[in-house]
């Protein structure tokens, strides 16, 4: 019988017949956070007056306070959004307003492909440069990792945009050391948290971006839809709404402006934002630390195992904690999209193999849900695809 690394795994609803190791896209949401979903659901269409035109003001700020405490930064300094992306827009766009020609945006070279494309897309439009930082492989120092990036930096330099855990090669970079360079620096910086929230324990406080946003439904395992931007009382004055709504000019002003632009843009459902708190009862109520290492051994195993057939180098050290319950492996040269493809069709594994930088990597999720047998099943997979000569270690794809 199938068993999951840890009790809590039990509770979520995926296939059992799929072999899921990629919970990092969209993540899963277990049984008991779904039904907390459906219930505010359920209530709104009772009622949708009652909710949306009466009480969603202190439903949203419970659900704040809720999500304040688990990340450690006052409620009225976060505001919901529907996802990571829409977050990085938010401030982009504001930022690039205060940005011309001869200005420089420094990003890392591991940036997610829709963040990339809104400050390439606003350079266009305003005239900026962006520039890319280089990380040296295999990552195996913070400090190594934060001088080489900073070599990017030039007295052009105004803002800094960095993941904190990077989605295409699943690295964790130090992010407060970097916040805290550019503090001194007078630089601005936004931080791409997509897949922090539950996979790390964080203190926005300690990590010190001017704004920093995150998503709850992938790590957290809230339901999809939910996410959150974090901006500094010093840092929210830039900020300008992407949807003009009633909280712009409000009549009966919020506690912030920041909350007045973004509190309420429209109508829409905020089920995803007030099952959050269910989302981390639930990781409270199951020991998440322990859950974590329990994922991080099996993918340690799954690294052994991985590198001993390709016989590649991994992307960062074992120690000095550059990836958690998630990690990017290189693989051999050759189409990633008819690698992922013959995966799912053939072994019914959902795992994503990607094109990156001239590599391709598959990159391996692990969450409380899975099992030793997950991993080995991968495992052979890949033995046999191997073994017909559809991965070649010869550094050719066939």
């Amino acid at each position: 019988m199938r068993q999951t690394l840890t009790p809590a795994g039990e509770r979520y609803l995926l296939d059992p017949a799929i072999t899921f190791l990629n919970h990092g896209s969209f993540g899963a949401c277990p049984e008991p956070v779904f039904a907390e979903w459906q219930a505010w659901q359920r209530r709104l269409e009772r009622e949708p007056v009652l909710l949306l035109g009466r009480e969603i003001n202190d439903l949203l700020a419970a659900a704040r306070e809720g999500l304040a405490g688990f990340l450690r930064a006052p409620a009225d300094d976060l505001v919901f959004v529907p996802n990571a992306t829409h977050g990085v827009n938010i401030v982009a766009r504001a930022l690039a307003r205060r940005l011309g020609p001869g200005d420089e945006v420094l990003l890392t070279d591991h940036e997610y492909g829709a963040c990339e494309r809104a400050w390439r897309f606003l350079a266009r439009e305003v005239g900026f440069s962006i520039v890319t930082g280089e990380t040296p492989l295999p990552l195996v120092d913070e400090d190594g990792w934060i001088d080489a990036f900073w070599a990017g930096v030039t007295p052009r330099t105004k803002v800094i945009f960095a993941s904190h855990i990077s989605s295409p090669t699943a690295l964790t970079f130090p992010v407060a050391k970097l916040c805290a360079r550019a503090r001194e620096a007078g630089i601005t910086t936004l931080i791409d948290g997509a897949h922090a929230p539950g996979q790390l324990d964080l203190d926005l406080g300690a990590v010190g971006a001017d704004y920093y946003t995150g998503n709850c439904h992938k790590w957290l395992c809230a339901p999809k839809g939910s996410a959150f931007l974090y901006a500094r009382p010093e840092a929210q004055d830039p900020l300008e709404p992407l949807v003009v709504s009633w909280g712009w000019e409000s009549e009966s002003p919020g506690p912030s402006r920041f909350q007045d632009l973004y509190g309420w843009t429209g109508t829409a459902d905020p089920s995803a934002y007030l099952s959050v708190p269910a989302a981390i009862r639930f990781q409270g109520e199951n020991d998440w630390p322990k859950a974590r290492e329990a994922c991080r051994a099996l993918l340690g195993d799954a690294s052994e195992l991985i590198a001993s057939l390709t016989g590649l180098e991994q992307l960062s050290s074992e120690a000095g904690g550059f990836w958690t319950q998630m990690r990017a492996f290189e693989l051999p040269p050759g189409d990633p999209q008819g690698l992922q493809r013959l995966l799912w069709e053939r072994y019914a594994i959902e795992v994503p193999v990607m094109a990156w930088r001239g590599k391709r990597l598959l990159r391996i999720s692990i969450q409380v849900h899975n099992a030793r047998e997950d991993v080995d099943r991968l495992v052979d997979a890949f033995r046999e695809l191997v073994q017909s000569g559809f991965i070649s270690l010869e550094n050719h794809f066939e």
